[in-house]
C-alpha cells in the first residue's frame, strides 16, 4: 500500500503530446539538419534550457520502424517501453526540427524497462535509468521521416529525476550500444547499424538544460526490419 501510494503520487496524466500524423517520406535522405531550416539541435525543456537531440533514427530505415507504433515496438526490442501505467510526470517538451512545422511537442516518451516491457518502466521511474523523447521530421520543407530522439540518463526519484552528470552523452551511448546489431520483439526482428556523427551539433554547455556539457556527437541509427 505504501509503495502504491508513492507510485501513484509521482505521476500526472500527460497533456499536450503531439500526435502529428506521419506523412509519407519524400526526401530519400537520412535526415535534414534542423538548423538549416531555422530549427535547433536542442529541444525546449522550459526554463531557458534544452536537451540535445542526440540520436536520430534515419529516414532511410524501414518504414515500419518510423511510425508511432513502430518506434514503440523497436524501443521494446532494445530495452525501453512506454511509461509506467501510461502516466507521466511533468509537461511534454517541444522541439523545432527545421521542417516547417515550427516547435511541436514530443510524440512519445519511452523509458528503460530493465528486461520487463510490461512493468519495468515503473522501476526506472523509481531508481532512475535511461529514457528518451521522440519527434518526427515530416514537415513541408524537410520531410525526411526521421525520428529525432533526446536521450538522457536520469537519477532516481529522490533526486527529482534530474539528469545524471554527463547524462546526455552517457544516455546516448548506452542506447546506441543496446541498439546495435540484431534485436527482436513482438515477432519483429531488427538489424541496426550505428554511425557516430562527430561535431554534428555544437559541443559544450551553452543553452543545455542543467548546464551539462555535451561532446557534439549525434548517433545515427539505420534500422532494417528483417
Amino acid at each position: 500500500m505504501f509503495f502504491t501510494s508513492i507510485l501513484l503520487g509521482l505521476f500526472a496524466i500527460p497533456a499536450g503530446y503531439s500526435r502529428v500524423v506521419s506523412r509519407t517520406c519524400d526526401a530519400g535522405v537520412a535526415f535534414f539538419d534542423p538548423t538549416k531550416g531555422g530549427g535547433s539541435w536542442l529541444d525546449n525543456a522550459g526554463g531557458g534550457g534544452g536537451e540535445p537531440l542526440n540520436v536520430i533514427v534515419s529516414g532511410l530505415s524501414s518504414p515500419g520502424v518510423l511510425t508511432d507504433d513502430g518506434i514503440v515496438n523497436y524501443a521494446r526490442a532494445i530495452g525501453f517501453s512506454t511509461e509506467c501505467f501510461g502516466i507521466h510526470l511533468g509537461d511534454p517538451q517541444s522541439a523545432n526540427l527545421g521542417d516547417g512545422h515550427g516547435a511541436v511537442n514530443q510524440t512519445i516518451e519511452l523509458r528503460q524497462d530493465f528486461g520487463d516491457a510490461n512493468a519495468g518502466t515503473c522501476l526506472e521511474s523509481l531508481v532512475g535509468g535511461n529514457h528518451f523523447r521522440v519527434w518526427r521530421q515530416n514537415g513541408p520543407t524537410a520531410n525526411s521521416g526521421a525520428l529525432f530522439l533526446a536521450v538522457s540518463q536520469e537519477e532516481d526519484v529522490t533526486q527529482g529525476h534530474t539528469i545524471s552528470p554527463d547524462g546526455y552523452d552517457v544516455g546516448r551511448d548506452a542506447l546506441a550500444s543496446a541498439a546495435q546489431g540484431t534485436k527482436s520483439f513482438g515477432g519483429v526482428t531488427y538489424q541496426t547499424t550505428v554511425e557516430r556523427l562527430e561535431n554534428q551539433m555544437p559541443a559544450g554547455a551553452n543553452g543545455v538544460n542543467h548546464g551539462i556539457a555535451v561532446d557534439g556527437t549525434v548517433v545515427l541509427l539505420t534500422v532494417t526490419i528483417q
